[in-house]
């Protein structure tokens, strides 16, 4: 762990209990052992102000009740983790709550036991690039710094599950990267922009879906009278491809949502509709005071087009107001983008003009064009940063390659 923390353990199995406080102590954390007993445990946390409290699932619905009572006395840095042997049961599901900051599979590896650990008490809030091309892939040496696959974005919250940004061809990067990882079930959340197939070309190849115990939560815009579930079915039919979604192994639901608010265990994400062709979404994602927007597939009109709509203008620059990463589309520098307005994409000065506008820290070029060549992106970063210095702007640019993360 970054920095030396401290644990109050908590189990009804001694040997694991045993194993858990020999692991923490011997990579320097300070270990306090608690007993099964309630009101003792509560006594003994208000004396050693414990920077992490580590129990089983069978007692966080008593114990969390009785620990509002130490409130104000405990440190509110202080985080509550549940150990559960089942993780993707309903019932350790329903233990993320208020409170508690994850839930970690006693039947893993004392390794990766660890290794979420130090993730939630690290709290990295950190997203990852898998492609960011849009419209099509485009594999080959002009495209192999940035990477020619088509546009996934992951991000993971302390604590909280997985969550994907469109499944385009990057998603089975993901997928490979999440199977190195060799972790328990995972739980993920798909949150699609829109149909076109640039972004859920990747799907079917994303493996945690064919896998039993995992469990896939996929959200987007339905389109006309189909549902986001047809939509996916429909590309997976036979016709286009060989396997359908009845073969997935995984529990996985589909969620049909248009421009409002959701909530995902303690993440709050909303949404609002793009200037692109058929319905498309954008996400903000807000966790503890930091946001996180993907906006991609959008036009921005300039001001000196017929098409400009001030109040959508203003619309969207409140939604992506002081945003700390702002992943948005980026596909044409502004002498290609005449000829090809109204396809639904922005071109670079708008882009960067708006970002300033709306305060936002971090900005991420994306979803370029598909004959935009490596030496391309880099001349359209190296623009955009000239263009937000004459601006006087505080707003920090990246043109992300695939396998890039960052943290909020």
């Amino acid at each position: 762990m970054n920095k030396k923390k401290s644990f109050f353990i908590i189990d009804d199995d001694p040997s694991f209990k045993k194993a858990l406080t020999q692991a923490l102590k011997s990579d320097g954390q300070t270990v306090y052992s608690g007993t099964l007993d309630i009101i003792d445990n509560l006594s003994a946390i208000d004396a050693d102000r414990p920077d992490c409290i580590v129990l089983p699932e069978t007692h966080i619905t008593a114990f969390l009740k009785e620990l509002g009572r130490l409130c104000d006395t405990i440190s509110t840095k202080t985080k509550v983790v549940v150990l559960s042997k089942n993780p993707n049961k309903k019932d350790a599901k329903s233990n993320i709550v208020s409170g508690v900051e994850g839930v970690i599979s006693k039947a893993s590896t004392m390794e990766n036991i660890l290794g979420d650990l130090k993730n939630i008490m690290d709290e990295p809030v950190r997203f990852t690039f898998w492609g960011v091309h849009g419209t099509l892939t485009v594999p080959g040496l002009k495209t192999a710094r940035y990477g020619g696959n088509t546009p996934c974005v992951s991000l993971r919250v302390p604590g909280e599950n997985l969550f994907i940004f469109d499944a385009g061809s990057g998603i089975k990067e993901l997928s490979n990267d999440l199977r190195r990882e060799n972790k328990p079930p995972i739980k993920a959340n798909i949150l699609i922009s829109h149909p076109h197939w640039d972004h859920i070309q990747g799907l079917p190849f994303f493996a945690p879906l064919y896998q039993e115990g995992n469990i896939i939560d996929i959200y987007g815009p339905p389109n006309g009278n189909i549902s986001l579930r047809e939509l996916i079915a429909g590309q997976m039919n036979g016709v286009y491809f060989p396997i359908n979604i009845k073969k997935f192994g995984a529990k996985v639901s589909f969620f049909d949502i248009l421009e409002e608010q959701i909530n995902i265990n303690s993440i709050k994400i909303q949404t609002i509709f793009l200037n692109h062709p058929g319905r498309c979404l954008g996400y903000r994602l807000s966790h503890k005071g930091q946001s996180f927007c993907y906006i991609t597939d959008n036009e921005i009109y300039p001001r000196s087009s017929v098409n400009y709509d001030e109040e959508y203008s203003s619309k969207l620059q409140s939604f992506i107001c002081d945003a700390d990463a702002l992943i948005t589309d980026c596909t044409y520098m502004d002498d290609e983008y005449e000829a090809k307005t109204g396809w639904g994409h922005s071109s670079l000065s708008q882009v960067i003009e708006l970002a300033d506008r709306a305060g936002v820290k971090n900005l991420y070029l994306f979803h370029h064009d598909i004959d935009h060549t490596d030496k391309d992106i880099d001349k359209k970063n190296s623009t955009a940063r000239k263009i937000l210095k004459n601006l006087g702007s505080s707003t920090r640019c990246n043109a992300p390659k695939e396998g890039d993360f960052f943290d909020l």
